[in-house]
């Protein structure tokens, strides 16, 4: 064992030799309830009511060191948990998170463009758009580095030792898959290096079989606000997908404006470009316009996609109305 990993090993072992001793913690219940009505034209849509409820419980902890911990289960829909994580907060380590619900490693910077309200991808219309995923979107291990770096910095480096998409009950296996090894993400976020400007960018491979190689991702950009309005750009790629030399390759960019602080409008754009028998470019633009009452918002995105899951000449238009609630 050579000398850097003794002192790591030993601060890793100091910050968690109190993990018996947890002094009582507390759980807390946050959410809302989302009822919408969506409209598709050229598609036969059936019942266009639907409604989501959002609650998110949170149990908080503290160990006699200062370590803290927190258990997160999210319930965002009426048919199952969404995810959860367990995440243990150290005084100089930083944070370790045990996480199956995705959103950690590249995952979370699969879409940063400012927005009124969802993604341009998400606004109820099926645009077939693949985003980067990485060992982020499974079960894995994640580490929000919090020793040495400068002011709004953060630093995530991601662990999945088989990214299969399995959610495993304790003592439960994922089984047979495609995925051969482990996976492995590491993305940067800055947000000191200029007021209002927020940089990103992360790496990620997983290990496949040899015959279709390493799946690689990448993505970078950046968001800038100055007064009320938000502008970001971000380029995004993933090679090797479900075969060797198939990729997906992104490129979004949006503005946003908050007219008060319960007004606010934006567009978007999201293009990609794939190899894998498709015979044109999908892209997907989104009009959105949130305002906020209280605990109430009324959200409506008005949203058209072009060669939609890459089939040339395969065109949407769509339109969702939402009510949430909060509380």
């Amino acid at each position: 064992m050579n000398k850097l990993t003794k002192i790591g090993v030993s601060a890793l072992c100091g910050s968690l030799a109190s993990v018996a001793a947890a002094n009582a913690g507390s759980l807390d219940v946050t959410g809302g309830a989302t009822a919408t009505y969506t409209s598709l034209d050229g598609v036969v849509t059936g019942n266009p009511l639907g409604m989501a409820s959002a609650m998110t419980f949170t149990g908080n902890g503290e160990l006699d060191n200062g370590t803290t911990f927190k258990l997160t289960i999210a319930h965002t829909n009426k048919a199952q948990y969404t995810g959860s994580a367990i995440s243990l907060t150290t005084p100089s380590l930083g944070t370790f998170t045990f996480d199956e619900g995705g959103g950690t490693g590249i995952d979370r910077i699969d879409d940063m463009m400012p927005t009124a309200w969802e993604e341009t991808t998400g606004t109820g219309l099926a645009t077939g758009i693949r985003t980067v995923t990485g060992a982020g979107a499974n079960t894995d291990i994640e580490w929000n580095v919090g020793m040495g770096l400068p002011d709004g910095m953060n630093v995530y480096a991601s662990f999945a030792p088989r990214p299969d998409g399995s959610k495993n009950t304790n003592k439960n296996v994922g089984g047979a898959s495609g995925i051969e090894g482990n996976g492995w993400d590491v993305v940067i976020t800055h947000s000191g290096l200029l007021d209002g400007l927020n940089v990103f960018a992360g790496l990620s491979q997983i290990d496949q079989n040899p015959t279709v190689g390493d799946k690689d991702s990448e993505a970078y950009g950046a968001t800038y606000a100055i007064g009320g309005a938000t502008i970001g750009y971000q380029h995004s790629k993933e090679d090797n997908v479900g075969a060797a030399g198939t990729y997906y390759e992104n490129d979004a960019y949006a503005v946003s404006y908050s007219v008060n602080d319960d007004l606010s409008v934006s567009y978007g754009v999201h293009e990609s470009k794939s190899n894998s028998g498709s015979t044109g470019d999908a892209k997907a633009e989104s009009f959105q316009i949130s305002y906020s009452v209280g605990g109430a918002s009324v959200k409506f995105a008005e949203t058209s996609a072009d060669s939609v899951h890459y089939v040339a000449g395969t065109n949407r238009e769509g339109r969702t109305v939402a009510l949430t609630l909060a509380f």
